[in-house]
């Protein structure tokens, strides 16, 4: 057990994704139990990166749903294809045909179009499948209706065609960044992870992984300052993306070390938010470029 999550978390290494022990549990274990995980935390700490990685390393196609409020059976599990359809009564009627016959033709599967859910447990090919349900808590509480029937029975059904199971399951990943609470129905469902935002020396290895070209410097002390960030007031604290965007700004404008001048050049790759924005160039920007050594005429102390 031990060596195959050390497997899977090195599996994972190599798409780019470093992976603690406990996540990589919890996805060995979602693999072997069959069974969903939902994978919480705050935005840009790397979820959605989790199925993207888990999903190459498996040879898996990656299927995405993309959730919003308002989103709907139509758009996340199937509709008909009414264009045809009509076509093909309009060819039944003038061939003689109708009745059940035409019916059974126009509801079957020729004229469906499978969206994201239905696509994963129906796959047009043998590849094996994995679904990613990405920031489920943008969806209403009525979608997570919908989804508990594909997340407990790996199945769905269509009123024209019947129950529709799941000849081989695919790996469901569901991400969620606690816009709001999910049912305690969808949790029971799925295995757990809160996914955090990670220690100095594990953001370090992330953005070496994902950023070879970087010196070592300026890794090491752009991750402290975003750690010095996360550690302040602002609504919107940095992510791991937002790291690593900055750190490749800079990269980009040739920077080895921090330079006063090209944080401030660059810092909206850090702050995605007008007050956060408007506090760290007040007070707060002044104390960290003093704990860093930049000075005001942007050379370093």
């Amino acid at each position: 057990m031990a060596d195959l999550v050390a497997d899977l978390a090195a599996d994972l290494a190599g798409r780019g994704y470093i992976a603690d022990r406990p996540l990589a549990t919890v996805l060995h274990l979602a693999r072997q139990l069959e069974l969903p995980v939902l994978l919480e935390g705050e935005p840009g700490v790397g979820k959605t990166a989790v199925a993207e990685a888990l999903a190459a390393a498996g040879g898996a196609r990656l299927v995405r749903l993309q959730c919003y409020e308002g989103l709907s059976a139509h758009h996340a599990l199937y509709e008909w294809d009414y264009a045809r359809q009509l076509l093909d009564i309009r060819l039944g009627e003038a061939d003689g045909r109708g009745g059940a016959e035409l019916r059974s033709r126009i509801f079957s599967s020729e004229f469906l179009l499978r969206r994201p859910l239905l696509e994963a447990i129906w796959p047009t090919d043998d590849r094996p499948v994995l679904l990613l349900i990405d920031e489920v808590d943008r969806a209403d509480e009525e979608f997570e209706a919908l989804l508990l029937e594909l997340l407990s029975q790996f199945q769905v059904t269509i009123p024209e065609l019947g129950t529709i199971r799941a000849e081989r399951r695919p790996t469901i990943v569901l991400t969620a960044n606690r816009t709001r609470a999910l049912s305690d129905a969808l949790r029971r469902r799925c295995l757990y992870h809160w996914i955090g935002f990670p220690s100095l020396e594990r953001e370090i290895e992330i953005v070496r992984t994902r950023l070879p070209e970087a010196s070592d410097r300026l890794v090491q002390r752009g991750c402290l300052l975003v750690q010095r960030l996360r550690a302040g007031y602002y609504r919107k604290a940095p992510g791991v993306s937002e790291t690593i965007d900055w750190l490749r700004a800079l990269t980009l404008f040739g920077a080895t070390d921090l330079d006063r001048d090209r944080v401030e050049d660059t810092l909206g790759c850090l702050l995605k938010d007008s007050e956060d924005m408007a506090l760290f160039r007040g007070r707060d920007g002044e104390a960290v470029y003093r704990e860093f050594g930049l000075l005001a005429d942007g050379r370093t102390a």
